[in-house]
């Protein structure tokens, strides 16, 4: 009998309760800021994207203009004795590794639409 009469709530003090209705409150004003604040901040979010304007895409080697059922064709220069070791694309770019007459190698980064080597990079030991 004694146990059921722990588990029974008892009434607070009129202090303590005051305090208590004092907390819920307080709790339950600052979540609505917080929700307010959330619903705010997705709101903005919301407007900038519906907003925005869209990406500048660089163009792609897909973008070139090439007259249909014809292959795109060009030169890339390089260095007299050179050769190629490897090369890669990306977007519109080429980057070939090349080893020079000289025995060094260099990279070598050629844009397609612009048809002109934009960058070559030494490739040496420290």
């Amino acid at each position: 009998m004694a146990v059921a009469d722990e588990d029974e709530e008892k009434p607070l003090d009129p202090e303590v309760e005051k305090v208590r209705r004092k907390l819920v409150r307080f709790v339950a004003i600052n979540l609505g800021l917080l929700f307010l604040a959330l619903m705010v901040v997705i709101a903005a979010l919301v407007y900038k994207t519906r907003t925005a304007p869209p990406p500048a895409n660089p163009s792609l080697a897909g973008d070139i203009q090439v007259p249909s059922g014809e292959p795109l064709t060009g030169d890339i220069v390089l260095p007299i004795g050179a050769k190629v070791v490897s090369q890669s694309l990306s977007g519109n770019r080429v980057s070939i590794d090349a080893e020079l007459a000289d025995g060094s190698r260099a990279i070598f980064v050629y844009d397609i639409t612009e048809r002109r080597i934009v960058g070559r990079f030494a490739i040496r030991n420290k």
